[in-house]
């Protein structure tokens, strides 16, 4: 379980964002693995932006944070606004 400002955000929700996400962006340059930031919604609609990394040696992958996306910054959730 993770505070965060809109609320607790549990593991069965990132589960359920996972499962149908897209892709937002691509970090290639971090460092030990590359990352994505990606948006998909719970299946209660809760949007969440996750930004993992994909071992996919290990068939495993890392997640390095989780937030529900203010809509003051974002544009439908996928855009940052300028």
């Amino acid at each position: 379980m993770l505070y965060e400002e809109f609320g607790e955000i549990y593991g069965a929700d990132i589960k359920e964002a996972l499962t149908n996400c897209e892709l937002l962006e691509e970090y290639s340059g971090d460092r030990p693995y590359p990352s994505y930031l990606v948006f998909g919604k719970t299946n209660n609609g809760r949007p969440l932006h996750i930004v993992c990394a994909p071992l996919i040696e290990d068939k495993k992958l890392v997640i390095i944070t989780v937030y529900q996306p203010n809509p003051e910054f974002w544009i439908d959730f996928r855009r940052r606004k300028s």
